[in-house]
């Protein structure tokens, strides 16, 4: 399994990590990491709806129900978004 999915585990609820950061820890770019994402085999355990765009924006999601279930996930976790982006008060800052 990819450090960065492993890392998935760190993101506390309420929070979400983007693309940039988990590329950060992992010394690796965000596209890469989006393409981790998307072969994430056990999205219950290793929650890869917590990642977005340094925006903001939600991209990618290769779970069932597309980027419409990320909200939803997001939401239940008690994200806000302002038009239509998750607000960066809940963005997630890993300590090396």
């Amino acid at each position: 399994m990819h450090p960065a999915i492993r890392l998935l585990k760190k993101i506390p609820k309420g929070k979400v990590a983007t693309y940039k950061e988990v590329a950060r820890i992992c010394e690796t770019s965000p596209r890469a990491i989006g393409r981790i994402m998307a072969y994430n085999s056990d999205p219950v355990h290793f929650p890869c709806y917590k990642v977005v765009a340094s925006t903001g924006a939600l991209t990618g999601y290769s779970g069932s129900g597309g980027i419409k279930r990320k909200k939803e996930l997001l939401e239940k976790d008690g994200i806000t978004f302002q038009k239509g982006r998750v607000e960066k008060k809940y963005f997630y800052t890993f300590r090396l």
